[in-house]
């Protein structure tokens, strides 16, 4: 037993004055803490705008097809070897204007012989109708009846072969002014197909084509839809409202407007579309035939909303879209909007928002209804909206 106590003794007491150590830890007077400080939330940086109001002029777009409204491929009406060519491939040609010369001798020879047949027919008719005259004034004792029928026969023979002498030297002199090629119509003509002494004939095909370019005609498919519209706009006389812009392939607007020409007499079945021609003023051979541009339909008198850059909007938790406005004390309040369709970059505001409020157009992620902001110059992206004047492309 002894033995045990020496052992286990010094063991209890050092537990014995651990316990009693961390009893008097407890009891023992602690220091006061120092108070913790209030949790600031942090101000949050921003860009911001003005509420602008703004034209709204959403377009609908159309791919569209450049046409000419007239184009002539020159057919020789007679055949004969090419004398002279009168323009420069390329060239804006008036109408009336020589292009072609042929060698022209032999019509000239053959338009001669016909000249003089009809001299000659005309001579035989004077003589038939002296023979008549004659005979008709003669006594019934000094003529038959046979002889007087046979100098009227003879008299309206005569007249006849004139009327076809006359009629031969209008076609003789009418392939005699066919050996000089005109042009029918005003435009640019192309490449020619034939050279100074080449053979030409109608049967050898055209000698070059001319296609009209002021103005020109622009093709597009209407939807049903617009076409019914248009109607509509037609019999209230409110055409005007409407306007056909185009953009040409390097995507640049073209300076004129157009005007409606006219519509095709059926809708396609597979599309729905029915083709609307429109006339363009073309001075200064913009647009190309058989070119494809971009054709937009929109208003000539559009309506005016307040409108915000595109990247103002966010998505509401309870659904629909709203706007961070900025107050006088600086702080940011979520907003409910009701918009149409963005356009460029910006969107119009129906209901929610008024022209001149100031609203947060980056750094919405960071924000929270009521947080306190910290307004910065925005950057040139964000700047878009200083020189924008209208949706009008």
């Amino acid at each position: 037993m002894r033995a045990l106590a020496k052992i286990f003794g010094p063991i209890v007491l050092a537990a014995v004055c651990t316990a009693g150590g961390w009893i008097l830890r407890d009891l023992w007077p602690k220091p006061k803490a120092a108070a913790m400080p209030a949790m600031v939330a942090p101000e949050v940086t921003i860009a911001t705008d003005t509420v602008k109001e703004m034209d709204y002029n959403l377009p609908e777009k159309y791919v569209a097809h450049a046409e000419a409204i007239q184009e002539v491929s020159l057919l020789p009406q007679v055949d004969g070897y090419v004398k002279e060519i009168l323009f420069k491939e390329g060239d804006v040609v008036a109408a009336g204007q020589l292009l072609y010369v042929l060698d022209d001798e032999r019509y000239r020879a053959v338009m001669n012989q016909r000249l003089a047949d009809l001299e000659a027919a005309k001579a035989e008719q004077r003589r038939a109708d002296r023979q008549y005259q004659r005979l008709a004034n003669a006594d019934e004792r000094g003529r038959s009846q046979l002889e007087l029928d046979n100098a009227e026969a003879q008299a309206e023979t005569a007249k006849a072969q004139v009327l076809q002498a006359e009629a031969n030297l209008i076609v003789a002199e009418y392939d005699l002014k066919k050996t000089k090629v005109c042009a029918p119509i005003a435009g640019q003509i192309g490449n020619s197909s034939a050279h100074i002494g080449d053979y030409v004939a109608p049967s050898r095909g055209s000698l070059a084509k001319i296609v009209q370019i002021d103005p020109m005609r622009v093709s597009f498919p209407l939807p049903d839809r617009l076409y019914v519209q248009w109607r509509q706009l037609q019999k209230r006389g409110e055409t005007y409202k409407q306007r056909m812009r185009i953009v040409l392939a390097d995507g640049s607007e073209y300076e004129y407007l157009g005007a409606f020409d006219f519509d095709d007499n059926q809708m396609s079945r597979e599309t729905a579309s029915i083709m609307l021609r429109l006339k363009f003023p073309n001075p200064d051979r913009m647009l190309i035939p058989n070119s494809f541009v971009t054709l937009l339909y929109d208003r000539a008198e559009p309506p005016k909303y307040p409108t915000v850059q595109q990247s103002a909007l966010f998505d509401l938790p309870t659904g629909g879209m709203g706007v961070y406005t900025v107050d006088d004390e600086g702080r940011a309040h979520a907003v409910p909007v009701e918009v149409l369709p963005t356009h460029d970059g910006f969107t119009p505001v129906v209901k929610g928002l008024e022209v001149g409020q100031k609203y947060v157009i980056s750094g919405t992620r960071k924000l929270a209804e009521g947080a306190k902001v910290v307004e910065v110059e925005p950057t040139k992206n964000e700047e878009n909206a200083e020189d924008y004047e209208g949706f009008a492309l």
